[in-house]
């Protein structure tokens, strides 16, 4: 012991300090967890609006001591297949595919669920704003046991703009007029099949990686997308001197992040529904900005009178299809009392659920 204590006497204070320094540095590599790996599905890639915020994302998280690493995918379907295959630890895709991993989330993206109407037209911004109190919702605490189905969580949400119906012929403005052409949807949401065989038309199936070329191509008459599509897809091709753009919301899609929650430390998923939340006003701005990007001339206004018509022709697609087990009553229930705290005159309110 006396020689210990004079051996640190005579060692120099500063070599001390640089032991001491790596020993602390040491104990806290050990108590960091390991990085944890999240696919991130952009149409864009890399150069995304998606894969942008995605990049803020991990570095918000490391002040919870979270190291997340983000592999880039252009194709959404080996994004959600590697993560279904545990190669990805979280996924961030449409909605419209991470349904099957929280049903009650994946409800956001059901037709129609989140249109307002006042006099006679869509009122958008009200819209957006349904959109932004039904995410409230599922990032509070109350709601965490409703965003966690088996070992999978929603670690937020993130809206892609409402999705406008974009056709290659103007006459093509009515319901009647659809009858029998043909209109894109994508393979992997029944929902759509089921609604464009309701209205006479015929479903052609479609992804992300062809839905573009088979529209400008003239394979399908019509197509279901939001404005942040247009340029990347280069649907201008197939709209022409002929084509527009419906200016009333089929539904306004989503990005999820769906979490394996196993692989992330406790409460993590309740701190990045917070973030996806705060960053609502981007997105806002990311679609105001696409859609300012369509040349006015190609944009099209819907008659008044078919207005009402179409909200109650999605509104009882959406009962039919969720009695079919492809929508989730309760999500469908929470996003109607939205929508009626924005619009609380509108005559659905008086009933207190959208499916019993």
């Amino acid at each position: 012991m006396t020689l210990m204590k004079n051996t640190l006497a005579r060692t120099p204070f500063s070599t001390l300090t640089a032991v001491a320094t790596v020993v602390a540095s040491l104990c806290i590599t050990t108590s960091v967890q390991a990085k944890s790996l999240v696919c991130v599905w952009d149409v864009a890639g890399k150069t995304g609006d998606v894969f942008a915020t995605a990049t803020d994302f991990a570095l918000a998280m490391q002040k919870n001591n979270t190291e997340i690493e983000l592999k880039s995918y252009v194709d959404e379907r080996v994004a959600i297949e590697d993560f279904r295959s545990g190669q990805c630890d979280g996924v961030i895709a449409t909605g419209f595919r991470t349904r099957p991993f929280n049903s009650v989330a994946g409800s956001l993206d059901s037709i129609g669920a989140t249109t307002v109407v006042r006099g006679g037209k869509v009122d958008i911004d009200a819209s957006y704003e349904v959109v932004r109190k039904v995410i409230q919702v599922f990032s509070s605490p109350q709601a965490a046991k409703l965003m966690v189905e088996g070992n999978y969580e929603v670690g937020g949400i993130f809206p892609l703009g409402a999705a406008y119906p974009i056709v290659r012929d103007r006459k093509i403005n009515s319901v009647e007029a659809l009858s029998g052409k043909k209109i894109a949807a994508f393979d992997y949401d029944k929902a759509q099949g089921v609604m464009i065989q309701r209205i006479g038309a015929q479903p052609v199936s479609v992804d992300v990686t062809n839905v573009g070329p088979k529209f400008n191509n003239g394979f399908v008459d019509m197509v279901t997308l939001p404005a942040v599509a247009f340029k990347p897809f280069e649907l201008y091709k197939g709209i022409g001197k002929t084509g527009g753009v419906g200016r009333f919301p089929v539904l306004i899609p989503t990005v999820q992040i769906i979490l394996n929650k196993t692989k992330f430390p406790e409460g993590f998923g309740e701190k990045s529904r917070q973030y996806w939340l705060s960053q609502f006003d981007r997105a806002l701005g990311i679609i105001q900005t696409a859609e300012k990007g369509i040349p006015a001339a190609m944009w099209d206004e819907l008659p008044a009178e078919n207005v009402p018509k179409y909200v109650l022709m999605f509104r009882e697609s959406r009962i039919e299809i969720a009695k079919q087990g492809i929508y989730n009553k309760t999500g469908l229930n929470i996003i109607k009392r939205a929508r009626c705290n924005i619009n609380p005159s509108d005559a659905e309110c008086a009933t207190k659920t959208e499916i019993d």
